[in-house]
């Protein structure tokens, strides 16, 4: 069973240990998205047209958000766990994506100024991401275009709305977790 309550009542060693191994499963998170995205198969071939592909990304990057989100308020540590799911959560996106990315290219070399390898797929992914565009490749056909622009979309959700939840779960647990507090928020605004 892991140890639960705020960082801020354990001793300076065991609050480092704590977000050691936060970072570590993060990381090792890390490492198995990014290992599955270089192991899976991602060549053009099914019949699967785009647009179903696309929907179908964005439901799971939902879903991995949701999931992460989920998860905050009943960890032991709940600020740890909402950077460790915002981690994952982003990571998730920029993978799915730089995979959809791939496929595209493979289906269609025109998609983008030039055919993606995986690495280009996941640095352009990661250029729209942080809104860098060095201008060194582009979207160029109208599925392609479609593509980044949901990205972008949800790239703008995953920064605000799941870093607000996150959060929110994070401190709410927090109160929640303090001697002498209800289970219930309390109400809000003037008592009758």
């Amino acid at each position: 069973m892991r140890p639960s309550g705020p960082l801020r009542d354990l001793p300076p060693a065991r609050r480092r240990w704590a977000v050691v191994l936060s970072v570590l499963e993060s990381g090792l998170s890390g490492a198995a998205l990014l290992g599955a995205y270089a192991l899976l198969p991602l060549s053009a071939g099914t019949s699967l047209p785009e647009l179903l592909r696309l929907v179908t990304a964005v439901v799971l990057v939902a879903a991995v958000a949701a999931r992460q989100v989920r998860a905050v308020p009943r960890a032991g540590r709940p600020v740890l766990r909402a950077v460790r799911a915002l981690c994952v959560s982003v990571l998730f996106l920029l993978v799915v994506f730089a995979a959809l990315y791939v496929r595209l290219s493979a289906g269609d070399p025109r998609a983008f100024t030039q055919p993606l390898t995986r690495i280009d797929a996941l640095y352009f992914t990661v250029s729209v991401f942080a809104t860098v565009g060095f201008g060194d490749l582009a979207a160029v056909t109208q599925p392609a275009r479609l593509m980044v622009t949901v990205q972008m979309l949800l790239d703008l959700v995953v920064l605000g709305v799941v870093l607000r939840v996150l959060s929110g779960a994070a401190r709410m647990s927090l109160v929640r977790g303090r001697p002498g507090h209800d289970q219930e928020d309390p109400p809000r605004g003037r008592q009758p």
